[in-house]
């Protein structure tokens, strides 16, 4: 297996502290299906993750990769190490995406389920067996947790999670794969700052996608937060939910987005290079915010 011939890309120049005018966005199949049209609500251009929640059938993730691409987008699939059975699987599913949606794109990660379908338990894994190398993906994608992550060190430290982020910072060196992080959703900047100057220091220098979760109430917000291990960040949420008043307001995350773009103003080399918007309260709600944030992009491109 070669890790070496991707055609190697110069990263794209910092743009600012603009974060959200270059979000990408998160669907899943069946919230898609909701969606008549991605090029009524989104600028051209926005890269649209596909979630692959454990159990949906190729054929949906494909058929909705294809969808969103045909209308214009640039559409950033799944890939759950631990609901791949083997890499016969991996390849069949990379074949399928790029034959039927003309996917050069991947988010590789570990996965939600506890225990893996077959071989393979992390995206590292995924990643070691060349496959995406040789289907000349351009864009790889991996997690990063600002906030731990438990399945990964349940002690509640994180030497695990240090260790894969140094793999994936030489797998980055040894590849011309554009390569990011992109984290869960969380709710206060502080923990993300602070984490992404750690880790520039550890010699990580892989760019920084910080996930948002789009407007929402605040009751469904608490339940995904507490579903998906949320760690720190959930007590903005559950300080907000103190206040009654707040209660019947929807959440939506310009303060943390301010308070992110305002640091990397400040500190560009911080490398947080955009958002990631996880639309918990609906697309539409999501797509809303971000025309109301930057409304000269959205009216130029719908």
């Amino acid at each position: 297996m070669s890790l070496l011939s991707f055609r190697r890309a110069k990263p794209a120049p910092s743009m600012g502290g603009d974060l959200t005018a270059r979000a990408s966005i998160e669907v899943m199949p069946r919230t898609a299906a909701k969606v008549a049209s991605f090029a009524a609500l989104l600028p051209a251009g926005t890269r649209v993750y596909i979630a692959h929640i454990d159990g949906t059938p190729i054929e949906e993730m494909v058929a909705t990769a294809a969808r969103i691409a045909g209308e214009g987008f640039a559409v950033m699939p799944h890939f759950p190490a631990r609901s791949i059975e083997s890499e016969a699987q991996l390849g069949d599913w990379i074949a399928r995406y790029q034959g039927e949606a003309g996917v050069t794109q991947a988010l590789v990660l570990a996965g939600g389920i506890a225990a893996p379908r077959g071989a393979f338990h992390s995206s590292m894994q995924l990643l070691e067996t060349g496959a995406f190398d040789r289907a000349g993906f351009t864009r790889l994608h991996v997690a990063g947790h600002p906030e731990g992550n438990l399945d990964i060190d349940p002690d509640g430290g994180d030497a695990l999670v240090r260790d894969a982020l140094r793999w994936k910072q030489d797998f980055s060196n040894r590849t011309d794969a554009r390569m990011a992080l992109v984290t869960q959703f969380v709710f206060d900047a502080a923990p993300v700052i602070g984490w992404a100057r750690a880790i520039r220091t550890a010699g990580i220098d892989l760019p920084v996608h910080v996930g948002l979760a789009g407007p929402a109430k605040l009751q469904t917000l608490i339940k995904y937060a507490m579903a998906c291990g949320v760690g720190p960040s959930l007590k903005v949420l559950q300080k907000r939910a103190m206040d009654v008043s707040h209660l019947l307001m929807p959440y939506a995350p310009d303060e943390i987005a301010d308070a992110l773009e305002k640091a990397v103003l400040a500190e560009p080399e911080l490398g947080i290079e955009q958002a990631h918007l996880f639309p918990l309260g609906g697309i539409q709600a999501s797509a809303d915010w971000l025309a109301a944030r930057h409304p000269a992009r959205h009216s130029a491109a719908l």
